[in-house]
């Protein structure tokens, strides 16, 4: 049976997508539950910290160099 998703934010269809693109012939609605839940811990993590970026830089404003950067210092963090 599948969680709560009241919380989630990523609509299951497209995390569904993502997991046939890896070529899966078939795919639970658990799993792309899971996988959306994931995805979006791992968003917001690099969310936090293109923020911190942004304020770092004395902005408000979140820019997609922040977001890449983010994602590429978070990246550095898994090795």
């Amino acid at each position: 049976m599948p969680r709560e998703r009241s919380s989630r934010q990523l609509p299951i269809a497209p995390v569904d997508r993502l997991i046939r693109k890896a070529n899966a012939e078939r795919v639970s609605e658990n799993a792309a539950d899971a996988l959306a839940e994931i995805l979006e811990e791992l968003a917001l993590e690099i969310a936090q910290r293109a923020r911190e970026l942004a304020e770092f830089a004395g902005r408000k404003t979140v820019t997609e160099k922040d977001i890449r950067l983010a994602y590429k210092q978070w990246r550095r963090s898994m090795i």
